[in-house]
């Protein structure tokens, strides 16, 4: 009895581990296509951004939801959109992307607050929490990769010879400082890398 309630735990140990590789590895290809399309990204978390205002809409006519609550998302994915008019550069300390944080944070303060006091199916709670209040700032925070000054990974070394715009630009070009080229460090510091023998 005692060997399978163990042997339970180790698979559950397994299970969360590859669960864990499984979301690394989904974050690692979503960066590489926001680095390699950015202006289709842009679209992308735009429309993911109205079609959550709309269901937002939906909620004012045909839910019963807080009023409180249900403002509270409209003006945090108006943000977003503020966020989007300088994508791909997103600026962490511009007042828009720190509106978006406080305003996602009191979003969810207000939801547990709600559906802690309000039963409903776990399934609704999951979609609201989905669709409303974690996709377009998962987006958004994968996003931040196409910016080259988020998330370094290593600091330039050698000074500028110049200090015109090409001689800069052409400098800098071969580095990387977003969250793929931070996935790329850590999987060439972390995971072996096999030499081919030549026979």
């Amino acid at each position: 009895m005692w060997f399978l309630y163990v042997l339970s735990y180790v698979a559950l140990l397994v299970q969360i581990l590859f669960s864990v590789i499984s979301i690394a590895a989904g974050l690692y290809y979503l960066a590489e296509i926001v680095e390699e399309y950015t202006v289709a990204s842009k679209k992308v978390i735009w429309w993911m951004t109205v079609v959550s205002l709309s269901i937002y809409v939906g909620f004012l006519l045909f839910e019963d939801f807080p009023i409180s609550m249900t403002v509270c998302g409209i003006l945090a994915h108006l943000t977003h959109l503020f966020i989007l008019n300088s994508f791909p550069v997103v600026v962490l300390s511009s007042p828009q992307f720190l509106l978006a944080i406080v305003m996602l944070v009191v979003n969810h303060y207000l939801a547990f607050s709600y559906f802690g006091n309000v039963y409903h199916p776990f399934s609704e709670v999951i979609g609201y929490f989905t669709l409303c209040l974690w996709l377009v700032p998962f987006a958004l925070f994968v996003s931040l990769s196409a910016n080259e000054n988020v998330l370094p990974t290593h600091a330039e070394t050698v000074p500028l010879l110049d200090n015109d715009v090409v001689s800069n630009y052409f400098s800098r070009r071969g580095k990387k400082y977003g969250l793929l080229s931070f996935f790329n460090y850590a999987k060439e510091s972390i995971l072996p890398q096999r030499n081919k023998k030549a026979f």
